[in-house]
């Protein structure tokens, strides 16, 4: 059903606001994998949470995240490009001593641009501004964020690159980052497997004493169509990365699923590729 292109990407899409879990990106490393970032939704209202736990092994506690996404595809389209916002808003915890749960204060307010050039092919653009909320003082400044995706869904693949930067207005507090999430599956019948991999870098020194982070992790995907919604669960380790002092390893489970009122208009578009 052409609902679940919105089910299986709309986190991609403008999965947005996050927290800075141990890596300087806003946007945690990865958070965009096994989604075609690319492809543009059908019209409607999305809702998508991302759930990931991890541990660094040179750390005591553990740290986790939710990524709660509201996400409206617009009617607005030309030429097969459809304008598409975002509204998104964190939750983060920590454990060890001490533990703590709280509202990132990087609340992600975006629009995208998403063009399907047919034949599986499919490209966009994010542009969006985290506001620095008063409620949290992880960020105490806003910081535009754009990504550039590019993917290919024919035939149930979904081969995805999506490349994501972020940009402080206080550069002598917060480094400049760059992320990027890479995508490698194959859809069977209702299920999905295959690979992902991620790197993150900082691109900016706030200070000279600063030491830049930058990590690289591979990993896989399972996933599931159950119709009205999907999931989709997968592991991720550090094969490298510099000024951490430890390899991150993170278990991950995505849910996706279009808002209610408009399961009976998706249903009723043209049916996708089997990946969908």
């Amino acid at each position: 059903m052409r609902r679940l292109i919105g089910i299986a990407w709309a986190t991609s899409v403008i999965l947005g606001s996050c927290v800075q879990a141990e890596a300087t990106s806003v946007l945690p490393p990865g958070i965009t994998v096994g989604l075609p970032a690319g492809k543009p939704l059908p019209e409607g209202v999305y809702f998508t949470d991302t759930t990931g736990f991890g541990h660094r092994s040179d750390t005591v506690g553990d740290n986790g995240f939710s990524l709660p996404v509201l996400t409206w595809a617009t009617p607005l389209q030309f030429y097969d490009t459809r304008l598409q916002l975002v509204l998104a808003q964190p939750v983060a915890w920590t454990t060890g001593t001490p533990s703590n749960v709280a509202f990132a204060n990087s609340t992600l307010l975006a629009a995208q641009l998403a063009h399907d050039f047919g034949g599986g092919w499919g490209v966009s653009y994010l542009g969006g501004y985290r506001v620095a909320m008063p409620y949290h003082k992880a960020f105490t400044t806003d910081s535009y964020e754009q990504r550039f995706a590019v993917s290919y869904t024919a035939g149930g693949y979904d081969l995805t690159a999506n490349l994501i930067n972020g940009i402080f207005g206080d550069h002598a507090t917060y480094p400049d980052w760059l992320n990027l999430d890479l995508t490698a599956t194959k859809q069977f019948g209702n299920v999905e497997a295959g690979f992902i991999a991620y790197g993150s870098s900082d691109i900016s020194s706030p200070t000279p004493t600063y030491k830049r982070l930058r990590q690289f992790a591979v990993g896989g995907l399972m996933g599931y169509n159950f119709g009205l919604f999907k999931l989709q669960a997968f592991v991720s380790r550090d094969v490298a990365e510099r000024n951490y002092g430890g390899y991150d390893t993170r278990g991950w489970l995505r849910l996706s699923l279009p808002f209610p009122g408009y399961r009976a208009q998706a249903a009723a578009l043209a049916p996708l590729p089997a990946k969908y």
